[in-house]
């Protein structure tokens, strides 16, 4: 059997190895026109603040490719025949496969702004290897960069910039930081903490035009407010979209929406064909469609398309929610549904369902929070900011549907033992007190 994965991301590589584990005979093929290796795509920051080597990028030693006999081939694909089942590679060679994973991830989002298409020297997105590239070659002390864009890449590509000490200027449109994932106290205290590392955070800004000098080079941006900002270094970090517009006319295309459509098994609409990862739209009846660019779920289907691939019963349905992360110092971890869905129009969260109820509480002086809802009884999300959590406590008291009360008592066996200390629990515990004496608040 001949397995061909377009793309060596998370999705594609955990695959690769999944089918290499079940099948020592099985050619396997893995394809990108990125880079050579594997690589872990959310430590690109500590490259680009140098706290690691480009190789230290890569969590496998680069003999595991040939012990394991997975052919790793540098080239992009441009064509897919479902009839004859051969891919074509921007080289012009023809590869055919027997089973074939797509596995292409993300792209960043490209705002129409007015000018954009433009610039051709000094805007960057944080998202690819060749991104990395551009950021170094452009970086100096005291370089005026703007970013634009309030999620997890804007703040990393942030972070990076006033590490080398550029002067950033972070706009985001929406009234606080990430107001998808963060409500107002957390949004407003993280955007506290990133103005004291010296960057100026703008929210309510919302861009209308790049501006560039003759040589194509930006040279600043302005907005609807009529406020104006130079900069040398644009980083555009609007969000990421499927990266599925090369495969919109190939000979065979597979059924399209924001990503590549697949059932619950990762099959797309062409025979022997699945997709996973950011690329994959999943479809379940009755169930609106979904795309999670997440690394974590990037992972977790890898593994299940291959499972598919070798003729595995798979039904996928997206377990409880989480991700982690960190706004420069303070740590973030998120389980479950903690603020309500997005406003498909805005992006922002809103309203949670009618009888929740929310316990927000924060440490006196210091970046640390916990917000905590609650639902008919058992627990339906986590946000919890300034110290370290394992998920996984989270994750099994919301499956278990357990209380506040049992949650908040029992919440330092989720601490992880850090160097330094855990945070005393004891202020969010009165906090809790306080809170539920007076029938808590409804969301």
């Amino acid at each position: 059997m001949n397995f061909v994965i377009i793309g060596n991301g998370v999705a594609g590589i955990t695959a690769a190895l999944t089918i290499r584990q079940r099948e020592p005979s099985a050619e396997i093929t893995v394809i990108s026109g990125e880079s050579d290796y594997f690589f872990s795509r959310t430590a690109l920051m500590y490259a680009y603040m140098d706290r690691m080597s480009r190789r230290d990028l890569e969590p496998y030693e680069r003999s595991v490719w040939k012990k394991q006999r997975i052919n790793l081939v540098r080239d992009w694909a441009t064509g897919v025949n479902g009839n004859s089942q051969i891919l074509t590679l921007a080289s012009g060679a023809g590869m055919p496969y027997d089973r074939l994973l797509i596995a292409t991830g993300s792209v960043p989002n490209r705002i129409p702004w007015k000018g954009l298409d433009l610039a051709t020297e000094g805007v960057v997105n944080f998202v690819s290897l060749q991104d990395l590239d551009a950021c170094e070659r452009l970086t100096r002390p005291g370089a005026k960069a703007v970013v634009i864009g309030g999620g997890l890449i804007g703040v990393e590509l942030v972070e990076c910039l006033a590490f080398h000490r550029a002067e950033v200027t972070f706009l985001v449109r929406e009234p606080w930081y990430w107001p998808i994932a963060l409500a107002g106290e957390e949004g407003l205290m993280v955007g506290e903490h990133i103005r004291r590392h010296g960057v100026e955070l703008l929210p309510g800004e919302t861009v209308n035009e790049i501006h560039t000098n003759r040589d194509g080079r930006v040279s600043g941006v302005g907005t609807a407010s009529g406020a104006y900002f130079d900069c040398e270094i644009l980083g555009v970090t609007a969000g990421v979209r499927p990266a599925v517009d090369w495969l919109r006319n190939v000979e065979t295309p597979p059924d399209i929406g924001r990503g590549v459509v697949v059932s619950p098994d990762f099959r797309t609409s062409l025979n022997n064909v699945w997709a996973a990862g950011d690329v994959a739209e999943i479809h379940r009846t009755g169930e609106r469609p979904l795309v999670e660019p997440i690394w974590y779920s990037a992972k977790r289907h890898g593994r299940l398309a291959a499972l598919s691939m070798l003729g595995d019963p798979v039904d996928y349905a997206p377990p409880v929610f989480f991700n982690s992360s960190k706004f420069f110092e303070i740590e973030y971890t998120t389980v479950g549904r903690p603020v309500g869905p997005p406003d498909p129009a805005t992006g922002a969260a809103t309203a949670l369902p009618e009888g929740s109820r929310v316990f927000y509480s924060r440490v006196s002086g210091k970046d640390v929070s916990m917000r905590i809802v609650e639902r008919d009884g058992a627990v339906t999300g986590f946000n919890m900011l300034g110290s370290r959590w394992d998920h996984t406590f989270f994750e099994r008291w919301i499956e278990e549907r357990r209380g506040l009360d049992y949650v908040v008592e029992h919440l330092h066996e989720a601490q992880f033992d850090v160097e330094f200390g855990r945070q005393s629990l004891t202020p969010l515990r009165d906090d809790y007190r306080r809170w539920n004496s007076g029938a808590g608040e409804d969301g």
